[in-house]
């Protein structure tokens, strides 16, 4: 079980420290910011036969049992696949959960991740449960993005923001994680990853910054007419379009950023510096609210996975983008 984060220890005094807990939190805020390791943490407190100084003492039978992921009076409530959506049944099955009694005779305790995995349905059948849980039992709901919840479902817990690191603590967290990776690049991952450090290091693992790299070097010969659209499209074939569209759109809006604002800082990281800087200086700024809108519509799209044809659409991102320099 993961301990809690340096940026969580004021959170967790706060929480670990509660003599009445209530019966349902919603721990939310960005992704990749250690809210599944600190749900998981409260979870064993909560089951713990002798806490000592506020955390478990990892050595009674519920956290032996809970170690083992066997324990009876904890349940965890996700998405069978990931990406799809929590449905009814599985919620229905921890209705049935909630209203047994303890078999250790103490909390049950349920964590549930993503919250907003929930479609109507099933958000409506926990509903009953997050009003009158049954027994002595908590729920730990974490959401990424809590907007998307149902009123009904928020009033019922109490709302529990979850700190983001500051850039200094993640800088150093990430250099104590990734000791092979110079400060530059730690900083480059922070900045993909949207200043989320946990997101930074699974980014780092997933060869992101060769992936990067690639895409890079690809969009810098589009330009320099080197390689076409259809080329680069194939050869793009093992980066997640996710990942692809999350840049064009950042490329799109530090583009747009430089156009208004004439300052170079802002130009984003050092590896597409020049060439947003030279796509701003060239483009007409019509156009390139007009790639922006069109890359938001077609990452909605990813996202809600929809059957789209890969090499197509990223034909279709490249040959406007290639002709983003030049008249509107």
């Amino acid at each position: 079980m993961a301990d809690v984060y340096p940026w969580q220890a004021a959170l967790w005094q706060q929480l670990a420290g509660r003599t009445q807990h209530a019966h349902a939190y919603l721990l939310h805020g960005p992704a990749g910011i250690g809210k599944r390791a600190l749900a998981e943490r409260l979870m064993a407190l909560l089951l713990c036969k002798s806490p000592v100084a506020l955390q478990p003492c990892g050595e009674c039978k519920s956290c032996h049992l809970l170690a083992a992921g066997s324990h009876p009076d904890n349940y965890l409530l996700e998405p069978e696949e990931a990406g799809k959506p929590i449905k009814v049944d599985q919620v229905r099955a921890l209705v049935n959960f909630v209203v047994q009694t303890a078999q250790l005779g103490g909390r049950k305790v349920i964590l549930l991740e993503p919250t907003e995995a929930m479609n109507l349905n099933a958000a409506n059948a926990l509903l009953k449960s997050l009003e009158e849980p049954s027994g002595d039992t908590v729920l730990l709901l974490i959401s990424h993005q809590p907007s998307r919840l149902l009123p009904t479902i928020k009033s019922r817990c109490v709302q529990q923001a979850c700190p983001l690191p500051s850039e200094a603590m993640s800088l150093q967290w990430l250099g104590e994680t990734l000791p092979a990776c110079s400060e530059q690049e730690i900083r480059e991952l922070l900045y993909l990853a949207a200043g989320s450090p946990l997101a930074a290091a699974r980014l780092q693992e997933q060869g992101v910054r060769e992936q990067r790299a690639l895409v890079v070097d690809g969009v810098k010969k589009l330009h320099k007419q080197q390689v076409s659209a259809s080329q680069l499209a194939e050869g793009w074939k093992d980066v997640p379009l996710p990942l692809l569209f999350d840049w064009f759109c950042d490329w799109a809006q530090l583009i747009l950023r430089y156009q208004l604002t004439q300052d170079e800082r802002g130009l984003g990281p050092t590896d597409m510096a020049k060439v947003v800087q030279y796509l701003a200086q060239k483009a007409a700024q019509e156009k390139v609210l007009a790639i922006q809108d069109w890359l938001l519509q077609q990452r909605q799209k990813v996202l809600g996975n929809a059957n789209l044809n890969r090499v197509l659409l990223l034909e279709a991102l490249l040959v406007q983008w290639a002709s983003l320099p030049g008249p509107g």
